[in-house]
């Protein structure tokens, strides 16, 4: 009597790497949730909508990839990215923002992040980086990409960068929130520092850009804030 043929075994798919998304819009959550749990290899695996519950999420669900965009009620999004860097086995972060990658992107990779998208790039655009990045590649538009190489292989003349460039991280932030309107008691509570910190920066700032004095940083920060035509950190 023949035995029964056996069947093939059925291969067992890889498991879906596991994405924390973070981002201060309840609908955008949403939207990118749709998206990534769509696809065969990825999945949401926990949101969050400021800093403080992403670093607690990050700890508990320990998420192959943080996708996070770079504005939040409590905390700079750069300097969430630094705390995680610091924090031990950081998860590979990938920034995806409104924000203008000529301004924000170079800060954002010193930072940590791994790599770099405008959300005004698309859904395919967005999956093509988060594949990338979680290859342990870094992901940048091809556009930064030859800005940045540019940048290696050319000496730019002395004096040509723009000063916000001279401007620490942190100042760039406060830079932003001056230019949002934001008082420094304001800008004390949202960044987590002292007013009397917050002065010390604004004196820096307004040495660094050749400011004389508080009018002229409010007057031109403002008008920094609305030729980029986007929200602040």
């Amino acid at each position: 009597m023949k035995s029964a043929k056996k069947s093939p075994p059925v291969p067992v798919p890889p498991p879906r790497r596991r994405i924390l998304v973070v981002d201060d819009h309840p609908f955008m959550r949403a939207g990118l949730a749709q998206l990534i749990n769509q696809q065969a290899d990825l999945e949401v695996c926990g949101e969050a909508g400021n800093a403080a519950d992403a670093a607690r999420e990050v700890v508990r669900l320990k998420p192959d990839l943080v996708l996070t965009d770079l504005t939040m009620s409590d905390r700079g999004g750069l300097e969430f990215i630094k705390d995680l860097q610091a924090s031990g086995l950081p998860p590979p972060v990938l920034v995806v923002s409104m924000h203008d990658e000529a301004i924000y992107a170079e800060r954002a990779l010193r930072a940590g992040a791994r790599g770099y998208i405008m959300k005004e790039a698309g859904g395919e655009s967005l999956l093509a980086a988060i594949r990338q990045v979680l290859r342990g590649e870094v992901y940048v538009s091809l556009r930064l990409s030859a800005r940045l190489l540019e940048n290696l292989t050319h000496r730019s003349p002395r004096g040509s960068s723009s000063p916000i460039k001279q401007l620490t991280d942190r100042e760039f932030e406060v830079f932003q929130l001056i230019g949002q309107g934001k008082s420094t008691q304001d800008i004390a509570a949202q960044l987590n520092l002292s007013p009397k910190t917050v002065d010390v920066h604004r004196g820096n700032i307004k040495a660094k850009l050749a400011l004389k004095d508080a009018t002229a940083l409010v007057r031109h920060a403002v008008r920094w804030v609305e030729t980029q035509g986007r929200d602040p950190l």
